[in-house]
């Protein structure tokens, strides 16, 4: 479709799109969790034990409860955009051995292998012009 070829010419503004979606949906589902206190950390956190990491659960449950939410804003400003986007990778890479390991199977991992490879994929772009880092 000739027609659609244009639209070529506004990657930064797919790019935008883009990390405000991701972006506000990271906070909306990282928002609980920070503010979900030490039981909801640990419970977070023995996620870990799936990627062979059997210790601090708290820890672990609070930084990802961070990575998502203020992970999140920063997306949307596309402020540390590629750290942004290697954590939360790291992340989605936990949640999906997390999904596996519990026996869900591919559907039940599917959301977050999904969102594993467009912030691989991120890693590589960048964020865009529309953005605080502008690169």
């Amino acid at each position: 479709m000739a027609y659609l070829s244009n639209l070529g010419k506004y990657k930064d503004l797919g790019l935008l799109v883009t990390r405000v979606g991701l972006g506000a949906m990271f906070i909306y589902h990282g928002y609980p969790k920070l503010f979900g206190g030490p039981h909801l950390w640990e419970q977070v956190g023995a996620s870990t034990k799936y990627v062979g990491i059997t210790f601090a659960p708290v820890f672990w449950g609070l930084t990802a409860a961070l990575v998502e939410t203020l992970g999140g804003f920063l997306l949307i400003i596309g402020l540390a955009f590629r750290p942004v986007c290697l954590l939360l990778l790291i992340n989605l890479i936990v949640a999906a051995a997390s999904h596996l390991g519990k026996g869900d199977g591919l559907m039940g991992a599917s959301h977050a292998i999904e969102d594993a490879f467009m912030f691989a994929g991120l890693l590589f772009i960048g964020a865009g012009k529309y953005s605080v880092d502008k690169k």
